[in-house]
This record gives structure tokens, sequence and C-alpha cells, in this order.
């Protein structure tokens, strides 16, 4: 098994969000969620990918005081997930946090960064 961490951060910045985080190529691969990561099947999400954050943010939790993404970041979730499948466009991968558990899929939709990201049975 080559488990890896994840991370999800509430951000209270100009518009309410979870940041999804999956520890990916010696980085923090990061999408925004605006309605956060489904907790059950047949619930699809709006990702966006942003720029990749260095792995010590995993545990980051507090104030960014100004500039994009100025606000308050909490950790809403933790763990460890296993990479099942990775292509180009989509993503399968098993979670194992605290509060999320389960298979997803991420799957890119609209270029360049838009992806849908689902709970899978």
């Amino acid at each position: 098994m080559n488990s890896k961490r994840f991370v999800v951060q509430e951000h209270w910045a100009s518009h309410y969000h979870f940041d999804f985080r999956l520890e990916m190529d010696g980085v923090l691969k990061s999408w925004a969620v605006p309605k956060g990561v489904p907790e059950k099947s047949g619930v699809r999400h709006l990702a966006i990918a942003v720029e990749d954050h260095a792995l010590d943010y995993i545990d980051f939790e507090g104030e960014i005081s100004e500039g994009y993404g100025a606000g308050t970041v909490k950790i809403f979730d933790k763990g460890e997930y296993e990479l099942i499948k990775r292509s180009e466009h989509s993503l399968i991968f098993e979670l194992r946090g605290k509060m999320l558990k389960g298979k997803y899929k991420m799957m890119k939709f609209k270029e360049p960064d838009q992806y849908l990201l689902f709970m899978i049975k």
C-alpha cells in the first residue's frame, strides 16, 4: 500500500470554500471546492485546480493577513489516501480521514482547471 496524506481546509476568504489537498509529486496538489468534498455517493461538486502548495502547509491553520486568499483557514479533515488510478484527466483515490472515508473520483470536465469531485461505490 502506498499511502499519502491529504487535508481539507475550510477557508473563509473573499468567498467561503474548502481547499482540498493531496500529497503528490513532492507537493500538495490543490483544488478549491466551493461546496466541500461530498460525503455521500451521488453528489458531485465542482473542484477548481489552484497552485500547488508546499508539503508543510498540510498542518496550516490560522490567518492569511493580506493578498490572494486573505482570511481564516481551519482544518476540516485530514488523514491518508491511497491513489488507485491516475491519468491525464482523472484521479481515483480512497480517503481515510477522521470524517471523509471512501473511494472518490476527480474528473476534468472543463479546460483548463475545472473538475468534478464525487464519491464512487
